[in-house]
């Protein structure tokens, strides 16, 4: 719980969306070989946004057998899904991908890519809905921050107020 500044505690407090995706991912991405789901949310940071378009991640296939060391661990196959023309592409580009996906994640964790064609499911990221305030919440806005000496305050707290103020 959070506390607020006169010191009660209030259990309706916003959290950050990547908190709530991935514990909700978690087993399904554990099925998959991905012990954290930030490699599959964090995946266009790590290729870049043109290559994250056209290819994804699928599973992080751990070898079978014993360990090798106390610390060490063999690397993964990480398998990637690529649209059919990008495949080469993403072949070249695979000692480049593993070295990102090992510095993300702070050691050797992949040490092969192995590619599957076919389609990528679409992440593009929807549109925001703008929303113009009315005339009417507009005046009330301003009326109400008219006493604000500093311009630019004013006009941003008009504007937020304004915002608010409409009615949907």
């Amino acid at each position: 719980m959070a506390h607020l500044p006169n010191g009660r505690k209030s259990r309706h407090v916003g959290r950050p969306l990547a908190d709530l995706v991935a514990p909700a991912l978690g087993k399904t991405l554990a099925a998959r070989g991905f012990a954290a789901a930030n490699v599959v949310l964090a995946w266009p940071d790590i290729v870049g946004d043109r290559l994250a378009k056209f290819c994804e991640p699928i599973a992080l296939e751990w070898p079978r057998g014993p360990r090798t060391g106390e610390d060490e661990r063999p690397p993964a196959t990480l398998v990637v899904r690529v649209e059919g023309a990008f495949g080469l592409e993403v072949q070249h580009l695979s000692p480049l991908i593993l070295e990102r996906i090992n510095s993300h994640f702070g050691w050797r964790c992949a040490g092969k890519l192995v590619i599957r064609q076919g389609r990528v499911s679409p992440n593009t990221p929807s549109k925001p809905l703008l929303i113009e305030p009315d005339a009417e919440a507009v005046a009330k806005s301003r009326k109400m921050t008219a006493e604000i000496a500093d311009d630019a305050l004013r006009d941003a707290i008009t504007g937020l107020g304004a915002l608010v103020l409409t009615k949907r």
